[in-house]
């Protein structure tokens, strides 16, 4: 195993990406970070990226190598694709590697590897090769010149030829440091240099890092080509190569949407050992550009200190980028730019101090240039959001840019973008006076812990006492000083007595007939004012009685109220047992996921697998087109995607179809919509075909339509009736999974739409949101971080949502949750930590009624924790975290099926699956029992831990601005990938020992296994996409005046869902999401 690092001779470049509608992005982010180290430019694209995006950036790039993530099938034709679109582009000597882990199986692989693919790695690869040595395999790949000599590129670069303009740039890069090669080309760069054939401006933004440079400069260009239709722009972006290893990250293109376009050109540089913000490669790139015929060029520094100000003498007209955050107003004084700046933006304006900020800026500016007579509005500095989509601060900002240019070097083109009209609205997801809330969570669940402390220890007292009087009252004699004696145990009774909340009395007061209750044949229960009887205990087979619910042995009193206030019985505040008294009897807590192919095809499946069982529990997976709001498409990387590793699903047609012969408003069907991104589009047709379900019976039973009164009724009740819940969290889609595909903040509105919609309609039983740590645990968290996160992101709903008006008591009920269960020990507690915290904290903080802090959750055994060797070991993995996650009382179950390391399950592997939780609990004797957890050392040391480590991450969280200023600095997701990273490291170098993988492994040769692998066949591709086209022509007249209506709404701010359930009835999933993101931005990724 190679662990050297392997040094380059020449400057390589390489491109990483994940594929197209693909999130999982760990390991290629641990890639990109190995392939820097080893002394690599990378300039990283992130998840969801087609094949002509990857390869227009590789071409203007002049990258050696590409290096490609594909974990959601439709590898062969996105890679074929690829090799095709680079040869058509004289890029054929680019190397394009792949990985996949198992899902890309041996023949895909050849396949692949005989079409030119270079290399495709393996999970045999990573064992053999390591880490480092696959990272090697890449560099010496890429270690030759992509221009030794120049052919016809000067005279193609003054035709605007965009391969030609970047072999040019790196001609004159490598002429910084190779003496002979600036020599050989020396009239070439004479004539670049003296003949720039354009007078295009130049326009130079540079600030501090993390001010959000490349957020402005996206906004910046995005406004441009809409204001000019005709004009081309050039973006130069600079980033800092790391001295000890020459490597370098290229970040700017993974912010920027509005670079992919015909009209831009866009060039990262790296520093190399230039000690500067800029490249020294930079004026000759300009030059480049200029004779390429460009209308404006844009350079984009590297993040710059105090005392930086090179970017003037590149520049027609400099722009310092800075925020509200750079301390004492005398520093100031220090920055250098703002003696030289032509217009200062202060981004991230809606951040605290901002205002201030802005005051301080316009002095300083002002002292700086002798204005003293200039009013503060008519100074060139400009307060901009530009993660908000459509700013107005942005918009006058751009504005001011265009008309200082003009005035400044005489360029002619006048703007057309009326700034006059729109004033900029700072508005807060989060109060500014709520930004602290993590750290109230904290310490109300630390103050209900010494809280416990303190009302047991009187309890105990008070028990020693009355023992205390119990032995002398035995024990007295006539000469003791009876009254002296009665009467100081009175009074210490009396002190302590006082000490107990009347909480505390309740429950030690009701102990004795708690303990009576759990010893009868039966409990009886009344939920919704029904009466509900369930036995208490099961026979074995050997004729003993086991209880379900086994109670504590406690005389001290503090210990009874100990256990009470930290663990209770099931059923009871504060819920470390669980929410409900017991089980179900008449359902199982299985649900299955599935999805594949065809809606029809998908509905085949969930019948097979609800065949025979009361309750229908259908859990939907779907493909990766849908999850990203798009509709299938012949185009080869769409198509290959089409019904892989999920249902297709894009218009109402196909939600009736998947969901036929299930009636969606019994009380025993329950559907879990595994969707985020486009969450409120899915959810709009799923309530449509539930409703038009309602409306069919209605048809059947009476011969005739509704009535307009009646209709109303059955939409009505229908709403009332469904069960289930959609995912849509889109706050961990950030964090962990990456399929948003709105701005952040317009994707939290709609939530919030959703909810309000929900309330409205009274949709009591169906789950507005699923929020989910399962995916922040499959990109790569431990199980800390893991729930951490996820119940920090929940808050933050609670925040929101009550920040909108909401009544707790009216949403809380609406929330779920969702986990992962791997092997590690934290998982034993991760349903007892989770429902503690939350009970206490909607109690005792937000004053939540009884049903509101109830935490429910989903678990699914850890995906991650399949592996693509040994695949017959992974359902002894998925067996145990199953019981772990029903020794924990989860609320419902998936369990994994041991070949989703390589390919969609088979029924067969399904059938298992299925049947490790139906052993569990149909047959393990001691899951009869629903507290087995209580009682013991380990599990209650482990939860106090658990619980402690938590709160420790919520102050952390709470130090960085709340969830969403952590997310803004990427706190979450860059520990996210450090825990991922230490995770790889140890199983790669033995250290995590995993069976079959690490560690006893199989001697000798093996043949490559055969795997049935479930695909969607090429019939039903076109099956989709025609169903999709005859939709969208039935559709053809009304389809646009319902997006126009959609658009009106979102731009009115009125409640978006309310429209969708309207919208979606005409229009499909790829129309409806291009509309929104007109409206409301596209999302914008981070590293």
């Amino acid at each position: 195993m190679d662990q050297e690092v392997y040094r380059p001779v020449h400057a390589v470049r390489f491109v990483t990406a994940a594929s197209l509608f693909d999130g999982h992005d760990a390991s290629i982010n641990l890639f990109r970070r190995l392939l820097q180290s080893s002394g690599a430019e990378v300039i990283h694209l992130g998840h969801d990226r087609s094949v002509d995006l990857i390869v227009d950036a590789a071409i203007q790039e002049d990258v050696q190598g590409i290096a490609v993530s594909s974990y959601q099938g439709g590898h062969v034709e996105y890679f074929k694709y690829m090799m095709d679109r680079l040869r058509e582009r004289g890029a054929a000597h680019i190397q394009v590697f792949v990985g996949g882990g198992g899902v890309i199986v041996p023949k895909e692989i050849k396949e692949m590897k005989a079409y030119g693919v270079a290399k495709v790695f393996s999970p045999e690869d990573g064992r053999t090769m390591g880490l480092q040595g696959m990272i090697n395999y890449m560099m010496k790949a890429c270690d030759f010149p992509t221009v030794d000599g120049l052919d016809n590129e000067p005279e193609e670069v003054a035709k605007g030829d965009y391969r030609s303009i970047a072999r040019m740039i790196t001609m004159v890069e490598r002429a910084v440091t190779d003496k002979n090669f600036r020599r050989d080309h020396k009239g070439i760069l004479r004539e670049l240099k003296n003949n720039p054939a354009s007078s295009a401006p130049v326009v130079g933004l540079t600030g501090t890092g993390g001010a959000g440079k490349s957020s402005l400069t996206d906004e910046w260009v995005r406004r441009f080509l809409a204001d000019y239709p005709d004009k081309k722009i050039a973006v130069l972006s600079i980033d800092p190569s790391k001295q000890k290893s020459g490597g370098a990250l290229l970040g700017d293109r993974i912010r920027m949407n509005a670079v992919h376009h015909p009209r831009v050109f866009m060039r990262s540089l790296a520093t190399r050992r230039n000690r500067s913000e800029l490249s020294a490669g930079i004026q000759d790139a300009i030059a480049i550009v200029k004779r390429a015929g460009f209308d404006l060029i844009l350079v984009e520094t590297s993040g710059i200190g105090q005392g930086d100000a090179d970017i003037v003498e590149v520049a027609d007209l400099s722009v310092y980028v800075m925020t509200s955050e750079f301390g004492a107003p005398s520093q100031l004084e220090k920055i250098e730019m703002l003696d030289y700046a032509d217009l200062i933006a202060i981004n991230k304006f809606d951040r605290k101090g901002s205002e201030d900020a802005l005051r301080d800026v316009r002095k300083q500016y002002r002292r700086n240039h002798n204005l003293f007579d200039v009013p503060d509005e008519a100074l060139p500095v400009y307060g901009t959001m530009a993660s908000r989509f459509n700013d107005a601060g942005t918009d006058q900002f751009y504005r001011a840019v265009i008309d200082r240019l003009r005035e400044k070097t005489g360029w002619e083109q006048e703007s057309s973008l009326d700034v006059q009209r729109r004033k900029m609205e700072v508005r807060h997801i989060i109060p500014p006076e709520r930004t602290h809330y993590l750290w109230e969570i904290a310490n109300t669940v630390r103050k209900y812990q010494s809280h416990i402390d303190e009302q047991s220890l009187a309890a105990r007292r008070l028990y020693q006492l009355e023992g205390v009087r119990q032995m002398w009252e035995e024990s007295r004699d006539e000469a003791s000083d009876e009254k002296s004696l009665a009467s100081s145990l009175s009074r210490l009774e009396k002190e302590w007595s006082a000490r107990l909340d009347s909480d505390s009395h309740r429950l030690l007061r009701e102990w004795p007939a708690l303990k009576e209750t759990y010893r009868q044949d039966e409990l009886v229960v009344k939920i919704r004012n029904k009466e509900l009887r369930s036995p208490l205990y099961t026979e074995t087979l050997a004729g003993s009685r086991i209880p379900k619910v086994a109670l504590p042995q406690y005389e001290d009193w503090g210990e009874i109220l100990r256990w009470r206030m930290k663990e209770n019985v099931p059923g009871q505040f504060p819920y470390t047992a669980g929410v409900f008294p017991l089980k179900r009897s008449d359902e199982d807590p299985k649900r299955m996921f599935a999805g594949e192919g065809t809606p029809e095809r998908t509905n085949r499946r969930f019948h097979y697998l609800s065949e025979g069982e009361p309750a229908k529990r259908l859990s939907t997976a779907f493909d990766s087109v849908t999850l990203y709001g798009r509709d299938p498409d012949e185009r080869p990387d769409i198509y290959g995607k089409v019904g892989e590793s999920g249902v297709s699903i894009c218009t109402l047609d196909d939600m009736k179809k998947l969901y036929a012969g299930f009636d969606l408003c019994a009380p025993n069907t329950s559907v879990s919509m595994t969707i985020n991104g486009p969450a409120p589009i899915i959810l709009a047709m799923y309530l449509n075909t539930a409703i038009e379900q309602q409306m069919d019976q209605f048809r059947e039973r009476t011969g005739r339509d509704p009535s307009p009164e009646e209709a109303e009724e059955i939409r009505a009740h229908a709403l009332s009736s469904v069960r289930g819940t959609v995912q849509a969290d889109i706050l961990k889609e950030d964090q962990g999974q990456n399929t948003c595909i709105f701005s952040t903040e317009f994707a939290l509105k709609m939530m919030g739409d959703i909810q309000e919609y929900f309330i409205q309609h009274q949709i009591r039983n169906y789950y507005s949101v699923s929020i989910s740590g399962y995916h922040i645990a499959e990109a790569g968290a431990n199980p800390i971080s893991q729930l951490a996160f996820t119940l920090a992101n929940a808050f933050t709903y609670v925040e929101y949502y009550r920040s909108r008006g909401m009544d707790i008591d009216e949403f809380a009920p609406n929330l779920s949750f969702f986990f992962s269960n791997g092997l590690d020990a934290e998982y034993s507690v991760i349903g007892r930590v989770a429902r503690r915290i939350w009970a206490v904290v909607m109690k005792r903080l937000y004053g939540a009624n009884e049903r509101s802090q109830k935490l429910k959750y989903h678990i699914q055994t850890s995906g991650r924790s399949l592996h693509a060797q040994e695949v017959d070991f992974n359902d002894i993995r998925t067996t145990l975290q199953a019981l772990m996650a029903l020794n924990d009382q989860c609320n419902s179950l998936h369990t994994n099926a041991y070949d989703e390391a390589i390919t969609t399950p088979t029924e067969d592997s399904v059938r298992r699956a299925m049947a490790i939780q139906m052993i569990i609990t149909k047959e393990l004797g001691l899951a009869k029992n629903e507290n087995s957890l209580q009682g013991s050392f380990i599990i209650e040391e482990l939860t106090d831990l658990v619980e402690e480590a938590v709160l420790r991450e919520f102050e952390r969280i709470s130090d960085r601005g709340g969830v969403l200023g952590a997310m803004e600095t990427q706190y979450q997701r860059g520990k996210i990938q450090e825990e991922s990273l230490y995770y790889e490291t140890k199983k790669h170098s033995g250290e995590l020992p995993i069976i079959g993988v690490n560690t006893f492994i199989k001697e000798g040769e093996e043949a490559e296994p055969e795997y049935e692998l479930t695909r969607a066949t090429a019939d039903e591709k076109r099956a989709q996409i025609e169903n999709l086209h005859r939709f969208q022509e039935r559709n053809r007249d009304h389809a646009g005046d319902a997006l126009q209506r959609l658009k009106k709404t979102a731009a009115e701010n009125g409640n978006i869902f309310a429209e969708l359930m309207q919208t979606v009835r005409f229009a499909s999933l790829g129309q409806i999401t291009q509309a929104l993101f007109e409206v409301g931005g596209q999302y914008r990724r981070n590293m």
